[in-house]
């Protein structure tokens, strides 16, 4: 029976776009009832300045209360932490996060409005910092934001993304993920360029990022599947967003992805109807009367099954 590995990024990518801010303490509830979910590699943090996106204030306390409170080492989780430069990666260095995520974008304008920087000095932040984190013992990934198109610039050339991820392969970066950040791509696309970005980086693992803006995010996961990715990011709820990007919406929904796969035989390691509690939960948190995902109004089938 085949598998893939989800990574849950709703604590960081779910929340960042909610106008809700949510206390590191819930934050690190809303991380703890998505380990007992089944969640083992977790974006739990991101290292950006709090006042450019107060729901990601207090990192450092986050990751604190992680690790005083819980072993989550002993039950093989991955605490994960989103940066956007040096600074940002210095700061989750010293916060004991087990994985660093840099975030390259593709194209020049949204890389400005997201990070202040164009692409080529976040690649010379990148390859600075590749050293350090292989020293201190941290998987060392990036994500290639906006890498099938720009909200500003509109389409991105398949052999942008692939110079960008042959230069991330020569850094000897761990993995690298292809982020549909404004939820544009189609199937046929995502199959095209992984394809692409594997030719030019054989050794490295390989991740997709997919929003469901355009109601495409589960069609994409199927695709990357069967290109052979080995990881799919998701977000509890399927809530998040990017706060730079204009009418981005959220994440694949983790519930539906997980209910989509294991239908398909396709094992994640997720209990589905814990997530679909956890998301009810996040729901209440947030004040929201419901959440974009599917599955906390159907339901599993067969119903007392969970999948």
């Amino acid at each position: 029976m085949s598998q893939i590995e989800i990574v849950e990024v709703g604590p960081r990518d779910g929340l960042q776009n909610h106008a809700a801010v949510l206390p590191p303490e819930a934050r690190v509830e809303l991380v703890l009832r998505l380990v007992g979910c089944g969640a083992r590699r977790i974006e739990a943090v991101s290292f950006v300045n709090p006042r450019r996106v107060p729901q990601m204030a207090g990192a450092e306390e986050v990751m604190t209360r992680l690790r005083d409170g819980a072993d989550l080492a002993s039950q093989g989780v991955r605490l994960i932490g989103l940066v956007l430069n040096n600074r940002g990666f210095e700061r989750a260095v010293a916060s004991g996060v087990d994985e660093v995520n840099y975030v390259l974008v593709a194209s020049q304008t949204f890389s400005l409005r997201n990070q202040g920087v164009p692409p080529d000095v976040t690649l010379g932040e990148i390859a600075a910092a590749a050293g350090p984190a292989r020293a201190a013992g941290l998987t060392f990934g990036v994500t290639i934001a906006a890498a099938f198109g720009c909200p500003f610039e509109g389409e991105i050339a398949e052999a942008a993304v692939v110079d960008f991820a042959a230069q991330l392969a020569a850094i000897g970066v761990d993995e690298i993920a292809l982020a549909d950040t404004i939820g544009v791509a189609d199937p046929v696309t995502v199959g095209a360029r992984l394809a692409a970005v594997r030719a030019v980086a054989p050794g490295v693992t390989l991740r997709c990022h997919f929003h469901n803006t355009r109601n495409t995010g589960l069609a994409n996961a199927y695709a990357a599947w069967r290109a052979g990715v080995e990881v799919l990011d998701a977000s509890v709820g399927g809530i998040g967003g990017c706060p730079f990007a204009p009418a981005a919406t959220g994440n694949i929904p983790t519930e539906d992805t997980v209910y989509m796969l294991h239908r398909m035989g396709v094992q994640t390691g997720y209990d589905l109807n814990a997530v679909i509690e956890t998301a009810a939960w996040v729901a209440t948190q947030l004040a929201e009367p419901s959440l974009p995902a599917m599955l906390g109004r159907a339901g599993p089938f067969p119903k007392l099954a969970g999948l």
